[in-house]
């Protein structure tokens, strides 16, 4: 932004231009020319900030983390008391989120780490860093949910924060080879019936005598 006016600078419409174009197109097939009509701004601009497509792309990356960091910050699903409803919550908010054309819900980091991830590490990495970064964020509320339920897996919070990213960004693929949301709301409904039994309480726990199973509220 420009600190002047308030208004975007020309890096900033760039990240804009890519998060739409990257998403619609792909990363290969969106070229610099593109980026720059799109963004409204020159050629020379572009290379002003960036040194490659390569280098924006991974900028992009950063920006989206950041953009969709606020936006889920501030979700609701972070105001209920059980840490259990906070996560099948975030799984309803996803599903919540499937709104519009598929290059306006699916995800810009997982678009380029399929087409990038053998030939471009630095955007590997950098996409890598956003979807393990965005999973972190759901640790303390499932390990809490292990925890209150005095449950003992063997698996992690890390280890099913992470799945839950593998089941989205599986069912954004889903969304793009069938051109709508349907098939992926339907994935993100299976997510959340696996979390509710995952946590379902068992025989021998005190939830099981004053608990209905599997009865847990969104």
């Amino acid at each position: 932004m420009s600190r002047a006016t308030g208004k975007p600078d020309a890096r900033s419409k760039l990240l804009d231009a890519a998060l739409i174009l990257i998403r619609a197109k792909g990363y290969s097939a969106t070229s610099v020319d593109e980026l720059c009509t799109a963004a409204g701004v020159t050629k020379g601009a572009f290379f002003h900030h960036f040194k490659s497509k390569d280098e924006l792309a991974v900028a992009a990356a950063d920006y989206w983390s950041q953009s969709t960091g606020s936006l889920f910050a501030a979700a609701p699903y972070h105001d209920h008391a059980d840490p259990l409803d906070r996560v099948l919550g975030y799984v309803d908010f996803r599903k919540e989120l499937l709104q519009g054309d598929v290059p306006e819900f699916t995800c810009l980091v997982g678009t380029m780490v399929q087409e990038a991830y053998g030939s471009t590490p630095s955007i590997r990495e950098a996409c890598e860093r956003s979807i393990a970064g965005h999973a972190a964020t759901l640790e303390a509320d499932i390990q809490a949910a292990i925890d209150s339920r005095g449950l003992s897996p063997d698996w992690s919070a890390k280890s099913l924060a992470l799945h839950t990213q593998a089941v989205l960004q599986g069912a954004f693929i889903l969304a793009k080879a069938t051109g709508g949301a349907g098939v992926a709301a339907e994935s993100i409904s299976h997510l959340r019936r696996y979390l509710e039994l995952l946590f379902r309480p068992q025989p021998d726990h005190p939830l099981s005598e004053t608990e209905p199973r599997g009865t847990y509220h969104a």
